[in-house]
């Protein structure tokens, strides 16, 4: 695809996800099947819980990751400028939208320094696709992109089904495997691997850790659905089966964590976690973090930088509250204990 192709693109998603159009319709996240255990005899000291954790070296202050969103143009660029300066202010990690734009030009590389400059000390993480990685320079190509934004990590997104669904996607991942084996080898940042909200199955991370791969973003179904974004950018019917595709992040998050007791890996729990509560039993479950971006594009758009970073504090405030009444004093005694499932929704 041209540059220019590539743009106008990222600027049709950008608008698509502004509002809710894409959103899965018939599928959820899946953490309304739980609830927590209330413990009446807590002795939780609400003002002692530090939710601040390490992120590959780098202390930040909340479990929490502003999702790999978007990039490409000068009007995109300025959003992740405000989403640098929230991350910024938070100490939180941010993450970049694909950054295939980039490659082979020197265009963009004011705007991503000022992304960097902007960010501080924050963890920058990098993404690339997975159609973009199988080709023969895959480590070359990533190691340009790593200079051009200063990132610390850098994230390989899956999304086989967005491909399968947009007019003249990629779909060949022949050699996906053996490409991601080498850029962990080589490229000499951390790797984390996503998904864009189909999900990362026990089975799949299972894979990539045994690549060595040190971070899974299981990115699952209940958030915004990327094929339903192609579908409405297609203009195709809407009843197209492939729109609710995908594994729950709830489920996701359950399956991935019984993989810790074996390997060692950051998990993000990611894929609709829209409200407090949801960052609160995803937390619960397993995850180490939480990442979302949907949610934090639309306080961005209603609040600016102030909204995202009041949002987000306002957030872990209530998992402190809930922490409190759940008699769990530390993240450690959070995880995947407090959880009961429920027949009832609400």
């Amino acid at each position: 695809m041209s540059e220019e192709s590539i743009r106008l693109r990222k600027k049709e998603h950008l608008e698509i996800c502004s509002g809710d159009a894409a959103a899965f319709r018939l599928k959820s996240n899946g953490f309304e099947k739980y609830d927590f255990r209330h413990y009446a005899l807590t002795e939780v000291e609400i003002g002692r819980i530090d939710l601040s954790l390490r992120f590959f070296g780098n202390k930040i202050d909340y479990p929490f990751m502003i999702s790999c969103m978007t990039g490409g143009s000068d009007e995109l660029n300025n959003i992740n400028l405000s989403l640098a300066e929230a991350a910024n202010k938070l100490n939180i990690p941010i993450g970049l939208g694909s950054l295939r734009y980039a490659i082979d030009t020197e265009e963009h590389n004011f705007h991503l320094s000022k992304i960097r400059e902007t960010a501080g000390g924050v963890p920058l993480l990098g993404n690339i696709g997975a159609a973009q990685i199988v080709s023969a320079d895959s480590v070359k190509i990533i190691k340009s992109l790593i200079k051009k934004t200063g990132c610390d990590i850098f994230v390989v997104h899956l999304n086989p089904l967005q491909e399968l669904i947009q007019k003249s996607g990629e779909i060949n991942f022949k050699g996906l495997r053996k490409a991601l084996k080498k850029i962990n080898e080589h490229i000499g940042v951390p790797v984390i691997v996503k998904e864009v909200g189909a999900g990362i199955s026990g089975d799949a991370a299972k894979e990539l850790l045994e690549l060595g791969i040190r971070g899974i973003d299981v990115a699952g179904a209940g958030g915004t659905s990327w094929a339903g974004v192609e579908i409405i950018r297609n203009k195709d019917d809407e009843n197209n089966e492939f729109w609710d595709w995908g594994l729950p992040t709830s489920q996701c998050i359950l399956e991935v964590n019984k993989l810790k007791n074996k390997y060692k890996f950051l998990l993000i729990g990611s894929g609709g976690v829209n409200t407090a509560e949801e960052a609160a039993k995803a937390l619960a479950m397993g995850a180490d973090m939480v990442a979302s971006a949907r949610v934090v594009l639309h306080q961005l758009n209603a609040g600016g930088v102030t909204g995202v970073t009041g949002m987000i504090q306002n957030w872990f405030e209530t998992v402190k509250k809930i922490m409190y009444l759940t008699g769990a004093q530390t993240k450690e005694d959070f995880n995947n204990k407090l959880l009961m499932q429920v027949n009832n929704t609400r």
